[in-house]
């Protein structure tokens, strides 16, 4: 299969992601320059984190109008597995690919730190590799992770299983003490309603690897691999 790593002006997690993608997975993987309108070849679209355009208007407000993100939303509609991480939750929100919208967090202040994650639905093709309720520890780096939406639309992405990673405690505890940023339901992960789109602030391509202390990450690009040798054709 072949991940395509987008690049925007400012992202700076692109490198960590392709490395986890290619060398980690052992899967083939590029580069997709921000200006690129065509997404051919790919299984799965990254738009990783960092600070598209510096985070001058507000987060992923102007990386939403880069010609790529008109293929990406094109891609998901076909099917295509695409993964927003930290920025690039944003952007796909500011997109209005995913629902909802990441706010600055409750104490305002920038976070970077190793959070503990639950996951709630173990049946997409981001999961696939864990089972649901296993606990997962993972760093954050955001100071806009705070994640927000209608009363309605929490409901159905309830009912729909669309809440894939909540914080919680190491034990599995949802509560407000675990909350990083004040997340409206603990809300660390969704998914779209087609269960193809992932948005979650947590970095995963950050532990992957035993050198670095922990492979909780691991099984998100796992997940993907899978999913996307199953289908057996591209998409874009």
């Amino acid at each position: 299969m072949k991940f395509g790593i987008v690049v925007f002006p400012g992202s700076n997690c692109d490198h960590d992601c392709y490395h986890v993608a290619r060398h980690v997975s052992g899967q083939s993987a590029e580069y997709v320059w921000h200006r690129t309108a065509g997404l051919k070849g790919l299984d799965c679209v990254i738009l990783p984190g960092g600070f598209s355009y510096g985070d001058y208007l507000r987060t992923g407000a102007i990386a939403r109008f880069s010609p790529v993100m008109a293929e990406v939303e094109r891609f998901a509609k076909k099917g295509g597995l695409v993964v927003g991480i930290c920025n690039g939750f944003q952007i796909l929100c500011e997109a209005g690919i995913l629902p909802g919208v990441l706010m600055r967090n409750r104490d305002l202040k920038f976070i970077c730190d190793s959070v503990y994650v639950r996951v709630e639905n173990a049946k997409t093709p981001f999961t696939s590799s864990y089972r649901e309720g296993r606990v997962l520890r993972l760093p954050i780096a955001h100071a806009d992770g705070n994640y927000f939406t209608d009363g309605d639309t929490l409901k159905r992405l309830e009912d729909n299983g669309q809440i894939i990673f909540r914080y919680s405690t190491p034990d599995g505890e949802v509560s407000a003490e675990a909350n990083p940023n004040g997340s409206l339901g603990n809300i660390a992960g969704i998914v779209n309603r087609g269960g193809n789109v992932l948005g979650l602030m947590p970095h995963p391509e950050r532990v992957s690897e035993e050198v670095l202390g922990s492979i909780d990450g691991r099984g998100i690009f796992e997940s993907i691999v899978r999913a996307a040798q199953a289908r057996g054709t591209h998409l874009s």
